[in-house]
């Protein structure tokens, strides 16, 4: 068995600015892989919250010399 870095949600908030209410929502909703614990105690996997991160990584556009940003 393959041993995994476990997060709380409150870990998980910090990490990604994303509030506790949202992870659970998401874990309630089945939109993330989590591991329950006990009846009560779910921890997200550290690597579905990286990959979170490097999904929703959108780089910037080049800027044109001469054009102001809006």
């Amino acid at each position: 068995m393959q041993t995994r870095k476990l997060l709380t949600l409150q870990q998980a908030e910090e990490m990604t600015g994303r509030k506790v209410a949202t992870w659970r929502k998401d874990v309630r909703e089945r939109r993330v892989d989590f591991v329950r614990l006990g009846p009560r105690q779910v921890r997200i996997p550290l690597e579905v919250v990286q990959r979170l991160i490097v999904d929703g990584y959108i780089e910037a556009l080049p800027q044109v010399p001469g054009k102001k940003p809006r």
